[in-house]
């Protein structure tokens, strides 16, 4: 929906002539009652936006100029398209390359967060949405009748956060669109490409998980919100439009070249770094693992620590969260972590100074055994890197709406004044602690502006006698 003759056009000229180049025709398609498509705008990834995406598959294998072999790509939405249409199994959809895309649109999106909803972005991005559908057509484009088809379209405009905020717990709503109700139906090869720095990142392990291997391969970057070959923040940077080449070679055309005899999953695993806002390149290395998860990585629990703790952090509690969204800009990125874990429950886990560095890869989890005073609440964990200086990195993070402990499909009071045990996992990432530093998971009650908080919510008791991260 973001428009092919004026937002994506400078992006898309970068792509589709290098793909032109190489023998493929190249075709940026506007969604319908968007840009200069016809028809009416709908909700996000509606059922007729999808339909529409099957009817242009199959009109593009009918043209002359077509073997009949058709291949999508798209960061984000387009992203998103690649992955729901190809569960809709069209047959000329042989292949896809989803970046920065998500399975799970209640879970791992705009919306929601732990099944809280995510104050950051679920209303800047409906508000942004609803400025982008309510410009007009280009006249150059949609000729004489554009500023009719403009005033219809207007008529026909609702604000995307109504539908949202109506639908707070995992219904049908969010299983429409979502691939992960059921990964059997992608037929499709599917590349799926995340970086760190980006909140999809998930999809990537779950769908080289869940998908039969021998059609799916997995990348995941240092990156940001962005395609991977950009050079924007952090890096570094890959050659992705030759990695994308040798894909559609492979499934599109029948090249026998060597695409999938690449590692199930590659990853890269950054170094240890001081908190900053923005990396030009980050310090690491490119991993490869055969299989997900992956037989070279291990689970590791570590205990809590001490007596109970109290548990109930101001409000501000967040602010140094960084932007939800980073597109690698110099202010995208979290900065030192210490006022954010002075608001929080602290525990610590040393290094040992002339040991070996601690390297992580994939989703931690953490086990918390508590007690609320109220039926409200919400959990926030941060795992952060601690420097010897005292400068807290983060790492990764993750949240629980209490009222989501036992799924995101159902809201259950908590019980006040009763011991229980939650559970739930951070985002993915790849990491490394040195000797010296100590591996931190800072909890806290509030995630301001990134939790919407709970209504008459008063934190909660910690055990740690019950607590682990894993």
């Amino acid at each position: 929906p973001y428009r092919l003759t004026d937002w994506t056009a400078p992006r898309d000229w970068q792509r589709h002539p290098w793909y032109a180049g190489h023998g493929y025709a190249s075709v940026r398609v506007d969604v319908r009652g968007h840009g200069n498509s016809g028809g009416l705008p709908g909700d996000e990834y509606d059922a007729t936006e999808l339909a529409d995406g099957v009817a242009v598959v199959d009109w593009l294998a009918e043209q002359e100029w077509c073997t009949g072999a058709v291949g999508m790509f798209g960061i984000s939405w387009g992203g998103f398209n690649s992955l729901q249409i190809a569960a809709l199994a069209p047959g000329p959809l042989k292949a896809v390359v989803t970046v920065c895309s998500t399975d799970d649109r209640y879970d791992n999106d705009v919306h929601y967060m732990g099944g809280s909803v995510l104050g950051v972005d679920m209303h800047a991005w409906a508000a942004t949405m609803l400025a982008f559908v309510c410009r007009p057509p280009d006249p150059r484009y949609a000729g004489e009748g554009w500023r009719d088809l403009w005033a219809r379209r207007l008529e026909a405009v609702e604000p995307f956060v109504h539908t949202w905020l109506s639908h707070q717990t995992r219904d049908d709503y969010w299983k429409h669109g979502s691939v992960c109700e059921d990964y059997g139906a992608i037929r499709a090869a599917v590349l799926a490409v995340g970086g760190w720095h980006d909140p999809y990142r998930d999809t990537v392990l779950r769908l080289v998980e869940h998908l039969p291997q021998d059609r799916v391969r997995g990348i995941i970057g240092p990156w940001s919100h962005q395609y991977p070959d950009r050079g924007l923040p952090p890096g570094p940077a890959i050659g992705f439009l030759q990695e994308t080449l040798r894909w559609w070679d492979h499934h599109l055309k029948g090249v026998e070249n060597d695409v999938m005899a690449e590692p199930l999953l590659r990853s890269w695993i950054s170094g240890s770094h001081p908190p900053a806002t923005v990396y030009e390149e980050l310090p690491g290395r490119w991993v490869a693992d055969p299989s997900w998860p992956s037989p070279h990585v291990t689970p590791v629990t570590y205990a809590f620590g001490g007596g109970p703790v109290v548990v109930d952090s101001p409000q501000q509690t967040g602010i140094d969260a960084g932007r939800f969204f980073p597109f690698g800009n110099d202010a995208d990125l979290p900065p030192d972590q210490r006022d954010e874990d002075a608001h929080s429950a602290c525990f610590d886990f040393p290094v040992p100074p002339d040991g070996e560095p601690i390297e992580i890869l994939g989703r931690p989890r953490v086990a918390l055994h508590l007690m609320t005073p109220a039926p409200t609440g919400q959990i926030a964990a941060r795992l952060c890197d601690v420097a010897p200086d005292g400068s807290s990195t983060l790492v990764t993070r993750g949240a629980l709406n209490l009222s989501a402990r036992y799924g995101r499909d159902r809201a259950v009071d908590a019980q006040v004044g009763e011991w229980e045990s939650v559970g739930f996992e951070l985002n993915g990432i790849g990491h490394t602690f040195p000797p010296g530093h100590r591996v931190r998971l800072a909890v806290s009650s509030a995630y301001w502006p990134w939790l919407w908080p709970q209504p008459d919510a008063a934190g909660f008791t910690l055990d740690p006698a019950g607590s682990s991260l894993t």
